[in-house]
């Protein structure tokens, strides 16, 4: 395995978040050498990894901070030269490096000799097959997430007059209640539902589709889960409830073929397949050059852990197969621009043989 080298903070950052399981709000120098972890940061959060019993601990002052500190260096200087010092200390001579890697550091390290490579896909391969404890974070959201929805459709079942607005603040407090956040989430009615990730807002009519579209993250483990509904107040109209069947049937196609070694495209192409069978256009219809916007116009789904969108993909371009451990979104939908739209997505867990539906929610359009 290649030398490892991250600078970054565990929220913002989940090729770090992986590696090291806590909030630590501060980037600092994260390395892997010869198959050791080390961690190169203040003294202050110290404590709260070494309980951990993980990783070999050193504190700033082992680089010399007292005495750059001395010398009249300001901050940013006495930053680069402590990882400067600990890359060298370390033996690291060429290392594998996320594609956030600070610019500032890669420059400094690169004039000191060392050889960085930026990596997308091996960090991201690192992390997709998911632990129990991450699975047991994503089980927590995937909770907290029904138990919004429910919220919803109480309002929507008091009927009119409702907002998008009064239904988000709702839900917030189940998210908050369930230990989790979501900072921003889809209640899309009518049109808006139509537009890719608008995420809404506005009163909500009577006879026209709401999409509503979540993510909750589980604030223990910083895991997210993601799972979309659409309802009607009122009368449903034929157009819609025909989307609704098309859409239901594309998901219960796709999760059928889901499992260990199945290319994202095949999937993909299940899905796309209902649609076109029913006249509605896809990706794989549209002509070179044509900007889709009705029909089934997004990839089907995508891994969800640390992050609410990342790999592998079930779309288009998808040409790794999924892994037994991947934790994908299904979420086919169908959709008219200035009208509205149905999507429906549910959360999987891949196994050998199939997958497992972490979603157990009803697929109701009426409330």
């Amino acid at each position: 395995m290649p030398d490892v080298l991250m600078y970054a903070d565990t929220y913002r950052t989940p090729e770090l978040r992986h590696e090291v399981p806590l909030g630590i709000p501060d980037p600092f120098l994260y390395a892997e050498k010869n198959g050791a972890k080390h961690i190169v940061i203040g003294a202050m959060e110290i404590p709260r990894l070494a309980e951990l019993r993980l990783f070999e601990l050193h504190p700033w002052e082992e680089f010399g901070l007292d005495e750059l500190r001395e010398s009249g260096l300001d901050l940013p200087a006495i930053r680069a030269e402590i990882q400067s010092r600990a890359v060298k200390e370390l033996g690291v001579v060429s290392a594998v490096v996320p594609e956030t890697f600070p610019l500032w550091l890669a420059d400094r390290l690169r004039a000191d000799g060392v050889e960085l490579t930026a990596d997308a896909d091996f960090f991201d391969d690192r992390r997709r097959v998911k632990s129990d404890a991450e699975l047991a974070g994503i089980r927590r959201a995937q909770t907290a997430a029904e138990a919004a929805m429910d919220a919803a459709r109480e309002l929507l079942r008091k009927g009119l007059p409702l907002t998008v607005e009064e239904v988000k603040a709702r839900m917030n407090q189940v998210f908050a209640e369930h230990g989790t956040t979501c900072d921003d989430f889809i209640v899309a009615p009518g049109p808006q539902g139509a537009v890719g990730h608008d995420m809404g807002s506005g009163p909500i009519d009577a006879g026209v589709p709401v999409v509503i579209d979540i993510w909750p993250r589980d604030n223990a483990s910083f895991m997210y889960t993601d799972m979309t509904r659409t309802f009607v107040i009122g009368d449903v109209p034929d157009k819609v409830r025909e989307w609704h069947r098309l859409t239901k049937d594309a998901l219960d196609k796709s999760m059928a073929a889901i499992r260990d070694g199945v290319v994202g495209r095949e999937v993909f192409d299940i899905s796309c397949q209902v649609y076109e069978d029913a006249g509605e256009p896809t990706v794989r219809t549209k002509k070179k050059g044509e900007t889709l916007s009705d029909g089934f116009f997004h990839g089907l789904g995508h891994g969800v852990g640390l992050e609410v969108h990342e790999p592998p993909g079930m779309g288009f371009v998808s040409k790794k197969p999924l892994l037994a451990g991947d934790v994908v979104t299904v979420e086919p939908g169908c959709y008219q621009q200035g009208y509205g739209g149905v999507r429906l997505e549910d959360l999987v867990l891949v196994t050998k043989d199939g997958c497992e539906n972490l979603t157990t929610y009803p697929y109701d359009l009426e409330p």
